[in-house]
């Protein structure tokens, strides 16, 4: 039998596999144990909608129209954002977008220019 690793959030030894995934009963956290072996440890990973890595300072295009509360008009699609700043959370995207000011976005929503 072979030995699972431990959670890399929690220190979990009670690991198990799920299809191609190992799974922490005790956090939740999910990961696939071939992506983390290419990734920094403690690092933040986002991909944009097509599964391209981004990375801080990179520059991505909005591919989707988004309303912004507050603002009378539309983030709209093709604007693309110069010098992205990687966070943590729901909109793990922090940038400044010309005529909009400082705004979070989701990764979801854009792909890498």
């Amino acid at each position: 039998m072979s030995e699972l690793p431990n959670c890399p959030k929690c220190d979990c030894n009670y690991t198990y596999e799920d299809r191609d995934l190992i799974v922490c009963p005790d956090c939740g956290h999910e990961w696939n144990p071939a992506e983390t072996l290419d990734e920094d440890v403690g690092g933040l990973s986002v991909v944009d909608a097509h599964g391209n890595a981004l990375a801080d300072g990179d520059a991505v295009t909005v591919i989707k129209d988004l309303k912004v509360k507050g603002a009378s008009s539309d983030l709209k699609v093709g604007t693309k954002v110069k010098n992205i700043r990687l966070v943590e959370g729901d909109h793990n995207i922090d940038c400044k977008i010309p005529g909009f000011g400082a705004m979070k976005l989701k990764s979801e929503f854009v792909k890498k220019a």
